[in-house]
């Protein structure tokens, strides 16, 4: 293990980075590097206390892990899954010069509904998961990971898959854990959408039980450039059920908005 943030490199091509979601690690975009690596040149990060950056002593804050990528990565899109998606957004918004295009993977610059923010998801949600990550830490990821694949045409696949790559890179530190679910409590970043001065693509699935499309339509609707596509059937990870989709979708978005 490294004090270091861990990122892989991989594949030919112009940059693009991948930020993975909660209690994951970037092993998990495996599906989706697959059908990439030959038109891009991937940067796959760990974040804080996740995967191979689990010794990494980093914060898991927006700020820090924004500029603590931004410092290791060449200018490029960046591409956030769920709580990946906020640090992502966050980059977007204040580093543009280095972060030219953003894509947002079942990700919402907040993801709990308010008065303002129906499409949330109930604050109670994340405060459940921290409390049993107190009592019994791998079951209560395990039921993070089924609730990521409710509602998806192949929930069955789906949670195989994150399981199995849940703890493939080691156990993510626990402490990490709880700020991550704190971070997806708290955060709200669609003050930063109406100034978002790079394009957008906000990549949502039909059956999110944790990001409800309706919640990303509403986002990409105050961003200035963002475009929004639905993968039919897909649950909280179409990039492990619905790869080739997925990477169709961010292809033609990074082809159009590419530096000339």
């Amino acid at each position: 293990m490294s004090a270091t943030l861990h990122i892989d490199v991989i594949g030919n091509g112009p940059p693009l980075v991948l930020l993975h979601g909660w209690a994951m690690h970037g092993g998990v975009f495996a599906p989706l590097v697959a059908h990439l690596r030959d038109r891009y040149t991937l940067h796959v990060v760990d974040l804080p206390g996740h995967g191979l950056s689990r010794d990494c002593t980093l914060p898991l804050s927006l700020e820090a892990c924004a500029e603590a990528i931004a410092a290791r990565v060449p200018v490029a899109p960046w591409c956030g899954w769920s709580l990946g998606g906020l640090v992502a957004l966050h980059a977007a918004a204040t580093r543009p010069s280095f972060v030219p295009s953003l894509a947002m993977l079942c990700a919402s610059p907040r993801f709990v509904r308010g008065a303002d923010w129906k499409y949330g998801v109930s604050a109670e949600i994340f405060r459940d998961f921290a409390s049993g990550l107190r009592g019994d830490y791998r079951a209560t990821l395990e039921r993070f990971v089924a609730l990521e694949a409710f509602g998806s045409d192949h929930a069955k696949e789906e949670i195989r898959a994150l399981r199995d790559d849940l703890f493939a890179r080691g156990e993510p530190s626990a402490h990490v854990l709880a700020d991550g679910l704190d971070l997806l409590e708290t955060a709200d970043l669609r003050a930063d959408l109406p100034g978002l001065r790079v394009p957008s693509l906000w990549l949502a699935g039909r059956r999110d039980r944790l990001v409800d499309p309706r919640a990303m339509r509403d986002a990409a609707a105050l961003a200035p450039a963002a475009a929004l596509h639905v993968v039919e059937h897909a649950g909280h990870a179409p990039f492990l059920t619905h790869a080739g989709d997925v990477a169709a979708h961010l292809s033609t978005f990074l082809d159009r908005h590419a530096p000339a």
